[in-house]
């Protein structure tokens, strides 16, 4: 690779060879890549102009790019290749805030906690709650489709996103969508982009939906009897109330957050001080006539309580741990995470109940069978099994995503109209897999 060529486009000091870059990059960085490929160099271009012109070389000599923010979920997706690592440190700027019509525009490289303290400085917040929230950046956010607990009132971050810039492939700068709130006409690019996991485009800015701070907000944790448990969700989903967050949690998950050794329900309800305590006093009513155990928290209890729940489902403490994406359908949510305890009791589990989206983790992964069975049961309910974070000879050996149809060869000719040449985050994404037997 021709770093004098790079150099001359971004300056010496965005542009660092692999060997001087920093062990906990280098780290980061080898969890997306298979192994014995170490990339030449990392680019950090200063503007999206830089970056496009980055892009364009790239394309030029066929150099394969491995586009990131601040890396912390590197981790996640399928092994590839990279010549060159492209990272949007410094595109971080605030562009537009605008109060009224709830909405801000960033560049994709700005934290996502830099952007809720600017929300909160005018009583608003962009309501997700990802996996490393001190790291993670709004791009890495859209890329991997990130979103949390939050989605059971306010949807998926794709939902939120209204317009995007971005640098094809080829090195050209292009956008879609726009700054307000109602948009029509075209293909739905921010929809297509959210979780392609940098293999389409590179984000270089973002323009999202924002919602107004709640005022009051309260978390109510219910355990007890599967079977009551369940009873009190469907009269959950039939009442007036309207939670902002509301997932099912299995006992080994409870157990890890310091609550009793049973399955459970966590929900939260923030709006105003009034209706909050009504929601919280009708739910508590519920879960009493069923016998259920109630714990309650407060607004700064609960916060810290649906950060430690996405904590131990998203970081396992050591390379050998497992993170999992599964969906099943919400009917059966409940009977399914139990299901999924008998099969892997040591793995701690979480689905939201609205949606059916949820995270397994263990701290050791488990045998290849006892993922195969996991997938088959998701499967079973019209659901899916896909591996984020994994070890890199459990990656080696397994299909991560496990699509089945024809959803594969949909998004191949996706990927061969946005990247022809295939330099873009090769191997990260389903598409360059190749067909296997595999679990």
């Amino acid at each position: 690779m021709n770093l004098s060529a790079l150099e001359a486009l971004v300056g010496s000091t965005h542009l660092q060879p692999w060997e001087q870059l920093d062990h906990s990059w280098q780290r980061a960085i080898a969890t997306a890549l298979v192994a014995n490929h170490s990339p030449v160099a990392m680019v950090t271009p200063p503007n999206s102009e830089a970056l496009a012109a980055v892009m364009a070389l790239a394309q030029q000599q066929s150099w394969r790019v491995l586009p990131c923010g601040a890396g912390s979920k590197l981790a996640w997706g399928g092994l590839g290749r990279a010549d060159l690592v492209l990272c949007t440190h410094h595109l971080n700027q605030l562009i537009e805030h605008a109060v009224g019509d709830l909405t801000i525009t960033v560049e994709a490289g700005i934290r996502f906690q830099a952007v809720q303290q600017t929300l909160a400085q005018a009583g608003q917040f962009l309501p997700v709650d990802p996996a490393f929230p001190e790291r993670a950046t709004v791009g890495g956010l859209i890329a991997t489709g990130d979103t949390g607990s939050l989605r059971q009132r306010y949807g998926s971050v794709r939902d939120m996103v209204l317009g995007v810039s971005f640098v094809r492939a080829d090195g050209q700068m292009a956008k879609a969508g726009g700054r307000v709130v109602k948009n029509v006409a075209g293909y739905d690019l921010m929809k297509l982009l959210t979780g392609s996991y940098g293999t389409l485009v590179v984000l270089t800015e973002v323009t999202l939906r924002v919602y107004p701070l709640p005022e009051a907000a309260q978390t109510v944790i219910v355990q007890g009897k599967p079977d009551a448990l369940g009873q009190l969700g469907r009269s959950l989903a039939r009442s007036y109330l309207t939670p902002t967050c509301w997932d099912w949690l299995s006992a080994s998950t409870a157990t890890a957050l310091g609550l009793a050794a049973d399955a459970g329900m966590a929900v939260q309800c923030q709006s105003l001080a009034a209706s909050v305590e009504a929601q919280v006093a009708h739910l508590t009513e519920m879960a009493t006539a069923l016998k259920l155990a109630i714990v309650t928290l407060s607004a700064e209890e609960g916060h810290a309580f649906w950060q430690r729940l996405t904590t131990c489902l998203t970081q396992p403490d050591s390379e050998k741990g497992l993170v999992c994406k599964i969906g099943v359908k919400p009917a059966t949510a409940l009977s399914v995470l139990q299901e999924i305890t008998a099969i892997a009791p040591t793995g701690l589990g979480q689905i939201h109940a609205a949606s059916g989206l949820g995270r397994l983790s263990w701290q050791a992964a488990p045998d290849a069978a006892t993922l195969l069975r996991l997938r088959h049961l998701c499967q079973a309910q019209a659901g899916f099994l896909t591996i984020l974070q994994a070890p890199v000879t459990l990656k080696q050996t397994l299909d991560l995503w496990g699509i089945p149809g024809n959803a594969l060869s949909l998004m191949q000719r996706l990927k061969q109209q946005f990247d022809p040449q295939g330099i873009l985050s090769p191997g990260r994404l389903i598409t360059e897999r190749a067909a296997s037997g595999t679990p």
